[in-house]
């Protein structure tokens, strides 16, 4: 009975939890750029614009392809997918831009990041 109610719970939508998940995105996203070589992010409104992008396309990506974009979750395909989502978004925001080789390394070091930082990021 327990997992009936987990994954009916799971399946609505909860600002509170949205709100916390971009948060939590936008800083994993944050230290990721930070620390990748040929990735910025020109400040708070692209980062935020940046996490709900990020956010937005691996939900298209689940539903799509039923993967989650993770680099160490999902194995090659996940970070492959990882990588791509972060390289398309910069067509999508503003003050955002990586290189091909900064989203093949942000994929790593987000994948990182976001195992230290509680909560699902992307």
């Amino acid at each position: 009975m327990a997992n009936q109610y987990d994954s009916t719970r799971a399946g609505t939508f909860n600002i509170t939890h949205f709100i916390i998940r971009l948060v939590v995105g936008a800083i994993v996203l944050a230290v990721t750029a930070a620390l990748t070589p040929g990735f910025t992010i020109s400040g708070i409104w692209p980062l935020l614009f940046g996490a709900l992008i990020l956010a937005a396309l691996d939900y298209l990506a689940f539903k799509m392809f039923g993967l989650n974009a993770s680099p160490f979750g999902r194995g090659i395909s996940g970070f492959i997918l990882a990588a791509l989502i972060i390289y398309l978004t910069q067509f999508f925001v503003a003050g955002y831009t990586v290189t091909m080789w900064g989203a093949i390394l942000g994929a790593v070091i987000y994948g990182i990041v976001d195992a230290i930082i509680p909560g699902k990021a992307m």
